[in-house]
């Protein structure tokens, strides 16, 4: 069964954005770090994907201080233990998705939103259905459909719907993220489409609006920057395995 979402590839240069970004990752994911410093690389983008995600909500820290375990902001934290929990999440993405979308609000909000709104969404009956169809995409195969336009969608959708309280944000990045290792496309976890989304925030601001109204203009103006995004973490995992073999 061809996947729903296989139409969004016809909107004007959509397609030929994601074949971009897809050589671009390919090409990062040969990189010779990945052999001989994977585990401090895995580490390195990982931090770097947290920052960025947090940034993105107005908190924003340096990397240093980030490493240094320093900083106490319930947002960052939560940001931290995102990406630290995506490789044992992957797993389950696909084939119990509203668990472990509970499961990231709770890693992002615990400390920041009340104990008992953890993981529960606070949506009405259309939102509801709506969050439903999305999560319905993922156990479903999306055969033909590139995982980065996949995960723009499952990005754009629950920072669009805001399901729960406190940091959606950093649920639907990190959820974007979960797309992209589950579908295939960043197996090792390696790619952080944060860095890109944070180096071009207005654009990834009003990208995310114009997504929102649904319009085909909206949702390809998305996409093609949620391709850039993918573009630009493949350029920042080549640049951080060049940093580590000095």
């Amino acid at each position: 069964m061809t996947s729903p979402l296989a139409p969004l590839l016809d909107l004007p240069d959509v397609a030929e954005a994601g074949d971009r970004a897809r050589e671009a990752v390919d090409a990062a994911l040969r990189h010779r770090a990945l052999r001989r410093q994977g585990g401090p690389l895995a580490a390195e983008v990982g931090l770097r994907s947290a920052r960025c995600s947090a940034a993105l909500e107005s908190h924003e820290y340096g990397l240093e201080a980030l490493r240094s375990g320093t900083v106490t902001d319930p947002v960052a934290q939560g940001a931290l233990r995102l990406s630290a929990a995506l490789d044992a999440l992957a797993p389950r993405w696909t084939s119990a998705p509203r668990q472990v979308l509970a499961r990231l609000h709770v890693l992002a909000a615990s400390g920041s939103t009340d104990a008992d709104l953890l993981g529960r969404p606070q949506l009405d009956h259309d939102g509801m259905g709506r969050l439903d169809a999305l999560l319905a995409l993922l156990p479903s195969g999306n055969r033909g459909v590139p995982a980065w336009l996949v995960a723009a969608v499952v990005h754009g959708e629950l920072l669009a719907l805001r399901p729960f309280p406190g940091p959606n944000g950093l649920v639907a990045r990190a959820a974007a993220r979960l797309t992209l290792i589950s579908g295939g496309l960043d197996p090792r976890g390696l790619l952080a489409p944060e860095i890109g989304h944070l180096e071009r925030q207005p654009e990834y601001v009003g990208c995310a609006n114009s997504f929102a109204t649904g319009t085909p203009d909206g949702v390809r103006a998305w996409l093609k920057h949620c391709a850039a995004a993918t573009e630009l973490a493949a350029a920042a995992l080549t640049g951080i395995g060049d940093e580590l073999l000095g």
